[in-house]
């Protein structure tokens, strides 16, 4: 990890963007997550950030397009070309996790989106398998807008706050990751059990 900092760092400012930007938009739309997963270019994008080689800003701002439109590139992938995709080899190795990625569409519907967002295998599946639904995209987008949001200024600040340190904090992100989703169902839990409740009252 540190040789790729630092030849990232070797690199002039809009190289490091289009780099960490490019590795966030082709996980999710061609599923080169499965070779470098985009939270650890984003992390490594703080990192810099901390060090004076980028901007905090222009990177997450790069890091929350790129996860945008490349969800997008994958929805459409998946909307286009349906089921085949499953069959392309790296995912044939998956089934039984792209059959758990299904039943979670199934299940939550377009929030599957914005929660798969934060777990590495499904973020680099779900966009194609919302299209392979035939999910409308003006349900899909939302969702996908506000995971790359969530998910982009947090892992990018989390990086830049370790500074130094991030290889701690990339072994750590699984528990903050774990922490968030948590709160976010709290949060959606709590705003439904509170409306049902006035409803009734």
């Amino acid at each position: 990890m540190g040789t790729i900092t630092n030849w990232l760092a070797g690199l002039s400012g809009p190289v490091v963007y289009a780099v960490v930007g490019a590795l966030v938009f082709c996980e999710d739309a061609i599923f080169v997550g499965f070779v470098l997963p985009g939270e650890t270019a984003v992390v490594l994008g703080g990192v810099l950030a901390n060090q004076g080689h980028v901007s905090l800003g222009i990177m997450i701002t790069v890091v929350v397009l790129a996860a945008i439109v490349g969800d997008s590139v994958g929805y459409e992938v998946g909307h286009h070309f349906g089921d085949r995709i499953l069959e392309v080899r790296p995912l044939r190795r998956h089934r039984a996790r792209l059959g758990q990625a299904q039943d979670m569409i199934r299940d939550r519907g377009a929030a599957a989106v914005f929660f798969g967002r934060f777990i590495a295998f499904f973020r680099a599946v779900m966009p194609a398998l919302a299209g392979i639904a035939h999910m409308p995209y003006r349900r899909f987008l939302p969702f996908n807008a506000l995971g790359g949001v969530v998910w982009g200024v947090g892992f990018t600040l989390l990086g830049y706050f370790a500074g130094q340190a991030y290889k701690q904090v990339e072994a750590r992100v699984g528990e903050v990751v774990a922490v968030v989703i948590a709160a976010i169902v709290i949060a959606v839990v709590g705003t439904w059990a509170w409306r049902r409740h006035r409803r009734q009252g």
